[in-house]
């Protein structure tokens, strides 16, 4: 007996695999956009130096004016001074060859004043300085006022001022003649140790070339020389 063979049903004809949907493409990434330059930092301005503080300008020095001259202890007759002179230079001894001479090279305003202050007839202690003993060596006269001294003007003297106008002279001098020479010179060391004679100006501006000396000093040491006061 055949046996009936199985028939095969027809294999279900399988569907067809969808296609893959194409992978949509990516947007392209928008690029950044380039970071705006930053604007440079404005570079700080120097601080400005401070100025130099002006120096202040030293005071100008006054000028020197006239000063009165003190007044001397006699007031009725002549007045008396003190003129120094160093002896190297001019001594009472050419004093009393020359017999008078102009006071000249005199270049400190108060000595300078002292002059202008002289009278003719005014009675002067002739001072040997810069020496061995210093001290009061004669007597002379003053014979003529204060008048412009000329070594100022003169560029050949040791004493000649450019500042001196001689329209305007600032440097004067007197002239004196010879009295005396004191027998026994009065030196500054024993003018010292006399009591009287403590307030002298000579004491206390020992740098002063002319000075006032009052009548009493005057005539005590006119004693203390060996003459009379006269």
């Amino acid at each position: 007996m055949l046996t009936a063979m199985a028939t095969r049903k027809p294999t279900a004809k399988s569907k067809p695999v969808a296609k893959a949907k194409p992978v949509a493409k990516s947007k392209p990434v928008a690029k950044a956009k380039p970071a705006a330059k930053s604007k440079p930092v404005a570079k700080a301005k120097p601080v400005a130096k401070p100025k130099p503080v002006a120096k202040a300008k030293p005071a100008a020095k006054p000028t020197p004016t006239a000063k009165p001259t003190p007044p001397v202890a006699a007031t009725d007759g002549p007045r008396c001074w003190l003129m120094k002179s160093e002896p190297d230079a001019f001594s009472i001894d050419d004093l009393q060859r020359k017999r008078s001479s102009g006071w000249d090279g005199v270049r400190n305003f108060m000595a300078r004043n002292h002059m202008d202050a002289m009278r003719v007839g005014d009675r002067v202690l002739f001072y040997h300085s810069s020496c061995n003993p210093p001290g009061v060596a004669g007597l002379a006269r003053v014979v003529r006022e204060a008048h412009p001294d000329p070594t100022a003007f003169d560029p050949s003297s040791p004493y000649f001022d450019p500042r001196s106008d001689p329209a305007k002279p600032r440097w004067r001098m007197v002239e004196v003649e010879f009295v005396a020479k004191l027998p026994q010179p009065v030196t500054l060391a024993a003018i010292r140790d006399t009591a009287e004679l403590a307030d002298m100006v000579l004491l206390r501006a020992g740098r002063l070339s002319v000075q006032p000396v009052t009548r009493e000093a005057y005539e005590h040491i006119v004693r203390m020389g060996g003459l009379q006061p006269g």
